[in-house]
């Protein structure tokens, strides 16, 4: 008797199994190509991305070793670094873009230079450290001809605490104050760069060179 209780639920099993998959089957056979179809795809997308990559980090490389020579052309160079921005995924693009900027101002091309900055530092698909740093850029090369209450909304943030680029923003907003005319404040972020052990051990030597120029 158990015999045919156990055949019998083997009948069911089977039976059970055979609708299942008349009912399932397509379903589960698409899925599976779905999902084979998207790890391709995503294979393939990772790999394009990779030689894109290795393209951008080639050409950034060539571009580069073009201004380590004697007597090198930062403008040609400036200009090869804005072609290989142009051709980049975003990481190498940023980073083309910055050396572009200061290759630019290295050549004399400050208004260049300063629109390259500011771009960046308005690209919100940029790394938020880069683009702070394209700020600093922008405001340290601009110190002595921008807005002030453009400069002073830059460097605040910049200046603020937690900040990476927070001492040479300080610095910078010593030397607006400086412009401006602003003498008391100017001594005072000084003094406070001078003393801030957190601070590079060159800003603070030259927050103590300014303040002896300035007769403290």
């Amino acid at each position: 008797m158990s015999d045919i209780f156990q055949e019998v639920q083997e009948d069911l099993r089977a039976e059970r199994a055979r609708q299942f998959w008349r009912r399932w089957g397509v379903a589960f056979g698409a899925l599976a190509l779905l999902v084979a179809g998207g790890v391709g795809g995503w294979q393939a997308w990772r790999w394009q991305e990779l030689r894109q990559a290795e393209a951008a980090s080639t050409a950034f490389a060539a571009a580069q070793r073009s201004v380590e020579g004697d007597n090198p052309d930062f403008a040609a160079a400036a200009r090869r670094f804005a072609e290989v921005a142009a051709q980049s995924p975003a990481g190498y693009r940023v980073m083309a873009r910055l050396r572009a900027a200061a290759l630019l101002a290295e050549a004399g091309d400050r208004a260049g230079a300063l629109a390259l900055w500011d771009e960046v530092a308005r690209d919100g698909g940029a790394d938020a450290l880069w683009r702070d740093h394209a700020a600093l850029m922008w405001a340290r090369h601009g110190i002595a001809t921008e807005p002030p209450a453009v400069l002073a909304a830059r460097l605040a943030r910049l200046a603020a605490d937690g900040s990476p680029w927070r001492a040479s923003a300080r610095e910078l907003e010593a030397l607006l104050a400086l412009r401006t005319g602003d003498r008391p404040a100017a001594e005072r972020r000084l003094r406070a760069l001078a003393e801030d052990a957190a601070a590079p051990e060159g800003l603070r030597s030259r927050a103590r060179r300014i303040l002896a120029g300035l007769g403290e």
